[in-house]
């Protein structure tokens, strides 16, 4: 009986290992923040100091154009996508889901870049195709039609992140799957808290991208 605890125990010390190792890998992967990094050696400057100072594709359109946020987006979706791939071949579905959620929490709270990261909508996006395709597909168009509607990426931010965790319940994803969904959704809520209040108050802007040329 003691042998075969002992052998128990040395079985899942590996597995715990890979468990850190996802953990540790994809905060860093995640804490790779495309748009400071292209802000600051394509532009000069540091795009937290500009436009709304948020670290996300949606702030990079604002302030350098569509193609700027449009590489910062697919930068964002590309990180959580190796996350989850890399976790996933690691230690299956817990895997996938510590990888996209430790990608999510380096990409909002970067140790790279002082902890002032994103809002974790485009990655949060990629992780609804993650977790289901079907919840990809509602994340995005509710993000879509959230901000079509009303002209303000604040909005369709939030729809988003409200429908990664209605979608996973609804189509009745894994256990691992629906926490993780519903941590990406509160975490992303809580990320919008200043445009939550803007919102209340009237004073959120609608979205428009510069012309992407040099002031």
């Amino acid at each position: 009986m003691l042998q075969n605890g002992a052998a128990q125990r040395w079985e899942v010390f590996p597995l715990i290992l890979k468990y850190l190792l996802i953990l540790a890998g994809s905060y860093v992967i995640g804490s790779l923040s495309l748009s400071i990094l292209a802000s600051r050696h394509l532009f000069g400057g540091d795009i937290r100091k500009e436009g709304s100072g948020n670290a996300g594709a949606t702030n990079m359109a604002r302030v350098h154009g569509w193609g700027a946020g449009l590489l910062t987006l697919a930068g964002d979706a590309l990180k959580a996508a190796v996350c989850m791939l890399a976790g996933n071949a690691l230690a299956g579905e817990i895997g996938l889901c510590l990888g996209a959620g430790a990608c999510m929490l380096g990409h909002c709270f970067p140790v790279l870049h002082n902890f002032k990261g994103g809002k974790g909508i485009a990655v949060g996006g990629a992780i609804g195709f993650g977790i289901d395709w079907r919840v990809g597909v509602c994340t995005v168009a509710s993000f879509l039609l959230g901000s079509l509607l009303s002209k303000k990426v604040s909005v369709g931010s939030l729809c988003g992140a409200v429908a990664i965790a209605a979608s996973s319940f609804l189509f009745h994803v894994s256990t691992p799957r629906l926490i993780l969904s519903i941590f990406c959704a509160c975490l992303a809520i809580a990320r919008h808290h200043a445009n939550i209040k803007r919102l209340a108050d009237g004073t959120e802007p609608d979205f428009k991208a510069a012309d992407g040329k040099k002031k």
